[in-house]
């Protein structure tokens, strides 16, 4: 996802925006660029390819371009390559409106023909270009007039940013289907598509609902509702966190410091939910007659957050005897999925604003289901639209490969089986007690395995250099593996892929060969035996063998692996918390040692808010 700034207020905007894209850098970018307006120079714009110290050392840190209004850009390509003339900011031919553009617009083609037949000359690939162009196209001195007409021409997903040289005392802003949050300050105002790009300046924010209009001046904002600009009363959040939570804190890589962090996140977001030994989820309005009511759960997500999932199917199923499931968020509108309203769809995004989950959340309403989503984001759009919401309370999480969002969702899983299977009588008290006791010690617990990181570093000094790698497990350890292995090709660029273990000889041990790499997951204990049955096979192929199982059984399992991983024994359900972090540890230190840009991976965004 591109990321959005802007500023109107008092003192140079060009440092501000700079330092506001710095901030969001970890959304990935492959350019970007800055408009800002001062009356001397009027509107200027410098675009560069690459890091945003490009741009940075052009500008001289903000210094050769005056003004006290303006937009800054970083943008992933998506129509035309990365370079400097498709990068944003835009202007349109006359060069008096400059526009940042998040999304895409998809019937840019038929409008992009349209004023070329009036004459309109594209300088760019983009299809923001069209933005530019269709409002200087429809301004005739009155820019929210031509706003408007713009917004009714196009289709697709924005998050628009809009500077006016004819009235340079106001920044525009409007949304559709992808995020941007409005920062107030006194005698300054923001723009941005994540708090973070605003939050050294200010924490009262409010967020842009879609189809509102914003007009930010130095003064105040004003929203309006599109398309009459009938004034709507926006309420003021107020942001909590520190600064320095999106900071590197003395770490070499944001996804380090994240995953050093998930013992704090864990606690964070479970201890204060338990109370008297009982799970008491307060924000919760679901009955237990709704829930003996309901006849399935959907779960729906993308990415980490889908592999959460997978692991849920297991705890809810066990626990609460309904049947469970897990649908990708980009499949789910295509499915003809069945939802009715004895339907409960439980709904995970990490960033609240995740496209085709938010599209498919409203899919899943249409039909008359019920939605309980799970983010981080207070005031997301998922968050918003949702019936009922449990947030993790992760913290900001900076790198694009997830780690502590992924732990605190699980967390939110199991609050969530206990809670609704005491409300359905479906699981006994001594049961629920060791649960409850055993979820308790999970931090602790993880704290242990983060203390066994430099083994872990050690075997990932022994195999980064293979360029082939899987994951075998079954039950919940093949949903750990679908995790380990994506974490592993999202930041080190190693083809993998996670198996469950029984398919094996369905095709995949063809491609074991000598030297190939192995990672098998065996800390389901009624499944051991049946792992290591599967571990052996790869073995008589010549595969080398990573293991990951608990205590209690490492040394059995050590004598049938080349190498292996353990963890502290827990309740079964639990595991997936601790067998994560040796996963997530694995793929940072092979990315390290094959010199990888680990918290800005090529191609990929933080937050993937086009479909």
């Amino acid at each position: 996802m591109c990321g959005i700034v802007g500023f109107i207020g008092a003192e140079e905007a060009a440092p501000i925006l700079l330092d506001g894209l710095a901030r969001l850098e970890y959304r990935g970018y492959d350019s970007a660029g800055l408009a800002v307006y001062s009356p001397e120079d009027g509107l200027k714009v410098v675009k560069a390819k690459g890091r945003l110290r490009v741009l940075s050392d052009i500008v001289e840190g903000g210094k050769s371009i005056r003004g006290a209004v303006g937009l800054g850009h970083t943008r992933w390509a998506t129509h035309g390559e990365p370079s400097d003339v498709n990068a944003h900011p835009h202007v349109g031919m006359s060069g008096r409106v400059a526009v940042v553009h998040n999304g895409i617009i998809e019937n840019f083609a038929q409008i992009k023909e349209f004023l070329e037949s009036k004459g309109v000359r594209f300088v760019s690939q983009t299809d923001t270009e069209v933005v530019a162009q269709l409002l200087e196209y429809y301004y005739r001195g009155d820019i929210m007039e031509a706003v408007t007409k713009v917004l009714h021409r196009i289709e697709g997903a924005y998050a628009l940013g809009i500077l006016c040289a004819d009235c340079p005392d106001q920044l525009i802003a409007a949304r559709k289907d992808s995020p941007l949050i409005l920062g107030c300050g006194d005698g300054f105002s923001f723009l941005a598509s994540d708090v973070t790009a605003f939050l050294k300046y200010t924490r009262e924010v409010c967020y842009l609902e879609d189809g509102e209009i914003a007009v930010l001046t130095r003064e105040g904002i004003q929203v309006y509702s599109h398309p009459y600009l009938q004034p709507v009363e926006k309420e003021r959040h107020h942001v909590d966190w520190e600064v320095s939570a999106a900071e590197k804190g003395g770490y070499e890589h944001f996804m380090a410091k994240e995953i050093m962090e998930q013992p704090k996140a864990f606690r964070d977001t479970v201890f204060p939910r338990i109370q008297n030994g009982r799970v008491a989820l307060e924000e919760l309005r679901l009955s237990a007659s709704y829930l003996r009511e309901i006849d399935k759960i959907y779960i729906i997500a993308c990415g980490s957050s889908y592999h959460v999932g997978m692991v849920a199917k297991y705890i809810l199923e066990k626990l609460l005897r309904k049947p469970v499931e897990v649908t990708l968020a980009s499949e789910f509108r295509y499915c003809d999925p069945l939802v009715t309203h004895r339907t409960l769809c439980l709904v995970i995004s990490q960033s609240g604003e995740t496209i085709d989950t938010l599209a498919a959340l409203r899919e899943a309403k249409r039909l008359g289901g019920r939605i309980l989503s799970i983010v981080n984001v207070v005031g997301s759009s998922i968050a918003r639209e949702s019936d009922d919401v449990l947030y993790t309370w992760a913290g900001p999480e900076i790198a694009v490969a997830t780690t502590k969002a992924y732990s605190t969702q699980l967390a939110v899983i199991y609050l969530i089986a206990l809670r609704f299977a005491e409300l359905l009588d479906t699981i006994g008290a001594v049961e629920y007690a060791a649960l409850v006791e055993e979820l308790l010690t999970l931090p602790s617990k993880m704290e242990r395995v983060l203390e066994n990181r430099e083994a872990i570093q050690y075997y990932a000094s022994i195999y980064f250099n293979h360029e082939s790698i899987f994951f075998i497990g079954r039950n919940i350890d093949y949903a750990i593996g679908l995790e380990g292995s994506l974490k592993l090709k999202e930041i080190s660029y190693i083809h993998s892929e996670a198996y469950a273990a029984g398919e094996l000889k369905h095709g995949t041990i063809s491609l074991i060969q000598p030297g190939t790499l192995v990672v098998a997951l065996a800390s389901c204990v009624p499944l051991f035996d049946k792992l290591v049955s599967n571990v052996v096979e790869v073995k008589s192929r010549g595969a080398d063998v990573l293991g990951l199982t608990v205590e209690s059984r490492g040394e059995i399992f050590q004598k049938t692996v080349d190498h292996v991983i353990t963890v502290p024994d827990t309740h079964p359900m639990l595991l997936p918390s601790l067998d994560v972090i040796p996963m997530q540890l694995f793929a940072y230190y092979v990315a390290l040692m094959r010199g990888c840009d680990i918290d800005k991976p090529r191609n990929l965004a933080k937050s993937v808010t086009v479909e």
